[in-house]
């Protein structure tokens, strides 16, 4: 791994930065992360999208030349954005064969017409413009959680290794997701709320400190305060913390954070160069092989509807049930609790 970026996933950075001067500022950090993946002599780029999503197991492009013309399905009034790309095929086929080894569903994708989601059409565009360094594009499976997500990352780490290839990997996201439902104009674009705003700026600034993997350990965290729940969690990071040895002391570089239609979009760049920060201050299961998740981290409803759990009636307990609001002096509420 030589390096790893966070990039936003809407069009307008292709299509109509000069519209608003947050849209040209992200824009004009593509292009210096761009440069920074030239400088690395990076020959792989490793594309994870949240905006390809798959339901069963996860999907991989080995088509070695898709080509199509991708016009947003939300933004389609900004215009359409024609795409010719490398896919590295022998690459995909291989993270196909280690994700089966390690115990995931899989499975490579490679016909005429395939489209390209919107994530992965930007970040490829915009960090590849010449299309000199190959690529691989994976899904992002919508009821995966943490651990299948990690295992993901490993599997693509084996191939990396055994080929002796030299990876940038990228996560092509959003932030905050909520996004306003009526037409704005480009002058009058901001972070849909000011709560958004607040956690994505702690966001970036764990990540400007290179603490990677406890973005990672909040996930579950940042998916209850300012993600829309078209998903079962927040896994961009996870697999981002994988793909970096789930390290905290990476050096981060926040190039660029506004908003593109409510959203939050950045632009981060991670450099494995240890930064002398701390590393975790806590860890999860370091999973290597996937065989199911056991959710034990994922609230309340899960241990609600386990049929085998104890009973949490408060029959055998002096103190208030887990679920009840306390009252006591110093006592903190919150969902989770």
């Amino acid at each position: 791994m030589v390096g790893s970026y966070i990039v936003p996933v809407h069009p307008h950075t292709v299509l109509v930065p000069e519209q608003n001067d947050g849209w040209q500022r992200l824009r004009d950090a593509f292009d210096d992360a761009a440069q920074r993946i030239k400088d690395a002599d990076a020959d792989l780029l490793v594309i994870y999208s949240t905006t390809w999503p798959s339901i069963i197991g996860h999907q991989i492009q080995a088509d070695p030349n898709p080509e199509w013309v991708m016009v947003d399905h939300d933004f389609h009034d900004l215009g359409s954005i024609p795409y010719s790309f490398k896919i590295d095929a022998d690459f995909a086929e291989a993270w196909n064969t280690a994700n089966e080894k390690r115990g995931l569903k899989s499975r490579t994708i490679n016909y005429t017409g395939f489209p390209i989601d919107v994530g992965s059409v930007v970040a490829l565009k915009l960090l590849n413009p010449d299309n000199a360094i190959p690529a691989v594009i994976v899904s992002s499976n919508v009821y995966a959680n943490r651990a299948e997500t990690t295992v993901l990352a490993k599997s693509c780490l084996d191939v990396i290794k055994a080929t002796g290839r030299k990876a940038v990997a990228v996560t092509a996201m959003s932030l905050s997701n909520r996004m306003f439902t009526a037409p704005i104009e480009p002058k009058d674009d901001k972070i849909h709320s000011l709560k958004d705003d607040e956690w994505n700026r702690k966001i970036l600034e764990f990540l400007g400190e290179g603490r990677l993997e406890d973005v990672g350990q909040l996930s579950r965290t940042i998916h209850k305060q300012i993600r829309v729940q078209k998903v079962v969690a927040f896994k961009p990071m996870w697999w981002l913390s994988g793909m970096n040895g789930n390290r905290n002391n990476l050096t981060g570089d926040v190039l660029a954070y506004e908003a593109i239609h409510g959203a939050g979009g950045a632009v981060v760049h991670l450099d494995p160069t240890p930064s002398g920060a701390g590393d975790k201050e806590y860890d999860e299961d370091d999973v290597e092989f996937f065989a199911g998740e056991r959710n034990v981290l994922d609230g309340e409803d899960e241990i609600n509807h386990n049929e085998n759990a104890p009973s949490l009636d408060g029959k055998t307990s002096s103190g208030p049930a887990l679920w009840e609001p306390t009252t006591q002096k110093g006592s903190v509420n919150s969902e989770a609790a």
